[in-house]
């Protein structure tokens, strides 16, 4: 009988870890172990070994390479394999499907970063550590940054101060920190903002220990509004409010300075437990009333220009920053029922200099008292020799023809006709204004607020005083108006 032959299995060879069998007497490879085993949903690693236009070839050592579309590789919208990935880089992948249709294995590499991103993001948010990503997106209201999922980054929240160009920080890798996070929603929000407040919270007590009250120090305009502007005072902003800016009246801080622009400053006023800082401008300025008082006396004539005209007189302006009031009954020698008769804004005039009170920086002036005066008669209410008649019953004799000042007789003014809020009814020939709130200056009181006098003995007084400047004009009176505005507002 022939002998029976008895088949055996392949078996391992010893020593190759299962890669080598031997199978009949031969040995050979063993491909089987060399495949990797995984399922779907996981992650698993390869090295990129072909790179198309529309997708990626990975070898993750399966009986064939898995296949990467390029919708897959990034989270950014349009991505370029070959800005993605490169021949023989070594890239994790999350399986989608072991084999499709076509019988490919289709791999994700955004899918596969999202799963690490995520763990790594919701580390980060209970740390409290920064995550650092890269600008990918600019959007409404933001940007998008790359961190293996699309977090977004308010524009309120780039940088300490608004930004005005989001643009330029495409391509910048940033960090941020995590102030919202929603894992149903893939919703991740971050804080530029609150890195570099924390990083500079160091440096402001360090600017806040160094200065001290009366400093004249530098700095950049970081921010303008409409009740003053911020200083970057190289960390910490400090905050010019619009009475501070100039000696003369100012309507809004952007006629006289711009973002970016370096100037110098004092310091104010230091609240060092809140952290602000209130500084002014014009105290680096020359003070126009040091001018006054070291270039005129009592009697000179000088030009001004009507910076505005009032029920009770007009103002004009003698000198950059310093205006003066001639009372209505010192603006002609005949009597004057309205200013404006006789003056209109923007006439210049000369004025004779009646009083010049320092303390209270205020100008009494006269146009009447100046020899050879020609006013710019806005108006005609009457014929010449009716005007004289009119001067001559109105008392005026002080005004002599010699042009001498005589003597001033007292008008009874509020002091609050110099600075200027709302005009109320005169009393004893007194129109009232309310004074501005650290500004030394007069303005005109509130349109369609212009009561008559009651008599004639009223309109002709005789002089009145003036001051400096209208910055009364911004409504920030002692009584009833708020104050002015302090550094709180720098946040």
């Amino acid at each position: 009988m022939p002998e029976t032959e008895t088949l055996t299995g392949p078996q391992a060879v010893e020593g190759s870890n299962g890669l080598l069998l031997e199978v009949d007497g031969q040995i050979v490879p063993n491909y089987d172990a060399t495949i990797v085993p995984f399922s779907e949903g996981d992650v698993v690693s390869g090295k990129v070994v072909r790179i198309d236009k529309d997708e990626v070839l990975v070898d993750i050592g399966y009986k064939s390479e898995g296949v990467i579309p390029a919708n897959e590789l990034s989270i950014r919208k349009s991505a370029n394999p070959h800005e993605e990935v490169e021949l023989g880089e070594d890239v994790d992948a999350l399986v989608l499907t072991k084999e499709d249709q076509d019988g490919r294995l289709l791999l994700s590499k955004k899918r596969a970063r999202f799963e690490k991103a995520w763990r790594r993001i919701e580390a980060a948010a209970e740390s409290g550590e920064p995550v650092e990503g890269t600008v990918i997106e600019v959007v409404k209201g933001g940007l998008i940054v790359d961190l293996g999922v699309r977090g977004f980054l308010p524009a309120s929240l780039v940088d300490i101060r608004r930004v005005q160009n989001l643009d330029d920080f495409l391509g910048q890798s940033i960090e941020s920190k995590v102030i919202e996070l929603n894992r149903s929603r893939n919703n991740v929000v971050l804080s530029r903002r609150a890195v570099l407040e924390e990083e500079r919270k160091e440096v402001r007590q360090q600017i806040l220990d160094r200065l001290q009250p009366g400093q004249i120090v530098e700095g950049a305009i970081s921010n303008i509004v409409d009740f003053g502007a911020f200083v970057d005072l190289d960390g910490i902003d400090g905050l010019i409010h619009i009475s501070e800016l100039s000696w003369s009246h100012v309507n809004h801080p952007s006629e006289i300075l711009s973002i970016g622009q370096v100037v110098p400053v004092k310091v104010l006023d230091i609240d060092r437990d809140r952290q602000r800082i209130s500084l002014g401008l014009k105290q680096t300025q020359e003070d126009p009333w040091q001018r006054v008082l070291d270039t005129y006396q009592l009697g000179d004539q000088l030009e001004g220009r009507v910076t505005k005209v009032v029920s009770f007189g007009a103002f004009v302006e003698v000198l950059d920053g310093v205006e003066g009031l001639v009372h209505i009954s010192e603006l002609a020698p005949h009597h004057v029922e309205n200013p404006r008769e006789v003056v209109s804004q923007g006439d210049v005039i000369r004025v004779k200099i009646l009083e010049i009170d320092s303390e209270r920086r205020r100008l009494s002036l006269s146009a009447k008292r100046v020899e050879d005066q020609v006013l710019p008669v806005s108006g005609s209410g009457a014929t010449g020799a009716e005007r004289g008649e009119a001067g001559d019953a109105g008392g005026d004799g002080d005004a002599g023809g010699d042009g001498e000042i005589g003597e001033v007789r007292d008008l009874e003014l509020s002091d609050e006709v110099f600075t200027g809020a709302e005009e109320t009814a005169p009393e004893a020939g007194a129109a009232e204004s309310q004074p501005a709130d650290g500004a030394e200056s007069q303005t005109e009181p509130a349109d369609g607020a212009e009561p008559q006098p009651d008599s004639e003995e009223a309109q002709d007084g005789g002089a009145a005083e003036a001051g400096a400047g209208a910055d009364a004009a911004d409504g920030t009176g002692d009584e009833g108006h708020p104050e002015p505005a302090s550094a709180d507002a720098a946040d």
